[in-house]
């Protein structure tokens, strides 16, 4: 079954995130879970991820959403074709992560909210675990589990929030050459034994068990957010609420994405790289000035510092490489200055599609 959703570009507003709320999701007593995957021309994984999904979701009473963004590849067609149990929602433009689950999530109904990206696949028991979880801590709003990609790595699985100075450790290279360090360490967690639970600051976007009252209580995701940070967002919300947030590692996720934007090499401004890369920083201001005012400026500032003294660092040379790197750190400083315009500071997120 299928739902034809038309949106029109228009300028969004961090308080539209409050503009609807799961009054109802939560009082059903028939299903368990409502999962919630969004698209976005991903076909092959998303075959791969729903079958894995009916598969673990088969002793449990749900329901399962998926969200195409304006997919060119088919998906839609071969959700509807393929799995017509799952109820498909069409959007005629690409709305991001976050407003897409918003599509979603003001229609569930289980007595929790699963959210799971398309290049994510669920190992045997996890949903059972993670609704074992939920039920033994009712303070918890919202939890996530272990990820690791296809063959088996960690990858990061809960995080810190958001600083000036934990951004800067990131952006310097500090957090990767010192993972062990309470300090240098801190946005990954990467001091930590991935083996044990803990109450944490936010987990990644790829799964997420949510709570249907704790959102009736803060809102969806804020769909000023088009990528990164609305996952932040939530959960500090959540957290300002009262409720936590929780890692567990017996709940596993296989999940292909992993880390791949922090590894980009070469960056020019007509290339996808570039698209994702301007995407992030506009989320930044975007987040700066909503939960820290001013200092979103300093955000701005300490970032366009860096990339400034990385060029700095690199010229005066004939050495190919290190001009290459001067290049690319040029680019993103354009980059920069673009988001700080395109947000008015992080006042204000661009029409969509971005």
């Amino acid at each position: 079954m299928s739902a034809a959703i038309a949106e029109s570009p228009t300028e969004i507003h961090h308080n539209e995130s409050r503009s609807v709320a799961p009054a109802q999701a939560s009082q059903s007593a028939e299903l368990e879970l409502s999962i919630i995957i969004v698209s976005f021309n991903t076909r092959d994984l998303l075959r791969e991820c729903l079958t894995a999904v009916q598969k673990e979701s088969s002793t449990l009473r749900c329901e399962i959403f998926v969200v195409d963004n304006a997919s060119s590849d088919g998906s839609a067609e071969m959700v509807e074709r393929e799995f017509p149990a799952v109820h498909l929602i069409r959007s005629d433009v690409n709305l991001g992560f976050g407003r897409a689950n918003n599509l979603a999530l003001v229609r569930a109904r289980g007595r929790y909210f699963v959210l799971l990206n398309s290049d994510a696949f669920l190992a045997p028991g996890a949903l059972v675990r993670a609704i074992r979880h939920m039920d033994a801590n009712p303070n918890c709003a919202l939890g996530g589990g272990l990820l690791v990609g296809r063959d088996g790595a960690w990858q990061p699985s809960a995080r810190s929030f958001h600083s000036i100075t934990g951004d800067a450790i990131v952006l310097t290279g500090l957090a990767a050459k010192f993972p062990h360090s309470h300090i240098f360490g801190s946005f990954d967690r990467t001091w930590a034994d991935a083996r044990l639970s803990s109450s944490v600051d936010w987990v990644p976007g790829a799964f997420s068990i949510l709570r249907p009252v704790a959102l009736r209580q803060t809102g969806f995701f804020d769909p000023a957010f088009f990528l990164y940070y609305e996952e932040v967002d939530l959960c500090l919300r959540l957290k300002h609420a009262g409720y936590s947030v929780w890692y567990w590692p017996d709940v596993v996720i296989t999940h292909i994405g992993g880390e791949s934007s922090r590894q980009l090499k070469t960056l020019d401004f007509s290339s996808t790289a570039a698209q994702v890369v301007l995407w992030r920083m506009r989320s930044t201001l975007l987040y700066y000035r909503k939960h820290h005012g001013s200092r979103a400026r300093f955000a701005f500032w300490m970032e366009r510092t860096l990339y400034a003294a990385a060029m700095l660092r690199n010229s005066f040379t004939n050495n190919p490489e290190r001009l290459v790197r001067k290049q690319h750190f040029r680019a993103q400083r354009a980059l920069l200055l673009q988001a700080w315009k395109d947000t008015d500071g992080g006042r204000t997120s661009p029409p969509r599609p971005w």
